[in-house]
């Protein structure tokens, strides 16, 4: 097992139960020693029944019986939340945000103002729902009061579900959230694409489906495993004058590239604007 200590999850959703699937099916933690709560009893039911994990209706519950706690509400919920387990939280606990564009700082100073007398080290991380398959990317970097045990903690956790990368400047996690936290959606976006592209040629979907899926998976496994740069894998499948070549030029004339980044520029601002409660 990797800690024998008890992990809380503050929050239900599809992140928390990506984290504790992939916790858990990796062999490192029991269910045993996993709790979690959340305000809507469903997902709780459903995460009793489906991982055999203790579950609470009342966040300052999951606190109190847990060394290491996942703060995984939704970001518009976090003060709320904070400030109902800030009486339940002392110096020996550790608390891990993934809420997208919430900063250590501002956890801190929730926690104050709620009456915490003194720092607990705070880690902030962004994995992401590939988790669930033990393939996420996950940044994590140090807040107030984390040292370098805190943040060899988190990324022992989230290595049993994936890569870790530390992040030195926690202003880039912002950037962090654009591009690997909400990276899969623009994944499964681009095959949806792929898939409605080989139907309207006449493909089979479920043919079309099967292509696109395995190119994806097939060309993220090259690209990760080939010492070459991207764009030089590119060129081997790009012939002069060849299909290749006339399919990017689509893309090119229909500004593919433009639009991506400004779609990570859009992510970005949104995950700013949540850590001010916009």
């Amino acid at each position: 097992m990797l800690t024998k200590k008890t992990i809380g999850f503050l929050g239900a959703g599809n992140l928390a139960e990506a984290l504790i699937k992939g916790l858990i099916s990796s062999g490192a933690v029991a269910p045993g020693h996993i709790v979690a709560s959340d305000r809507m009893s469903a997902r709780l039911v459903h995460l009793a029944e489906a991982y055999e994990v203790k579950v609470f209706n009342k966040n300052f519950e999951t606190v109190r019986n847990a060394d290491i706690i996942f703060l995984a509400v939704k970001p518009q919920d976090v003060p709320g939340v904070l400030e109902e387990i800030a009486p339940e939280i002392n110096s020996g606990k550790v608390l891990i945000s993934v809420a997208a564009g919430i900063t250590t700082g501002l956890i801190m100073d929730v926690l104050k103002e709620a009456g915490l007398k003194h720092f607990i080290p705070v880690v902030r991380a962004m994995p992401n729902t590939p988790a669930t398959v033990r393939e996420a990317a996950t940044a994590i970097c140090a807040g107030s009061g984390a040292g370098k045990g805190h943040l060899d903690l988190a990324a022992a956790l989230f290595s049993t579900v994936g890569s870790v990368t530390v992040i030195e400047d926690e202003s880039l996690m912002d950037a962090v959230t654009a591009l690997s936290g909400s990276g899969p959606a623009y994944v499964f976006l681009f095959m949806e694409a792929l898939i409605e592209g080989g139907v309207k040629l006449g493909l089979p979907r479920e043919t079309a489906t099967q292509l696109a899926m395995q190119t994806v998976s097939g060309a993220a496994a090259l690209a990760k495993e080939s010492p070459k740069e991207l764009s030089e894998l590119r060129s081997m499948v790009t012939s002069p004058g060849g299909t290749t070549m006339a399919g990017l030029k689509k893309l090119g004339d229909g500004g593919f590239c433009e639009i991506i980044e400004k779609a990570l520029e859009a992510a970005a601002q949104r995950a700013g604007e949540l850590a001010k409660g916009k």
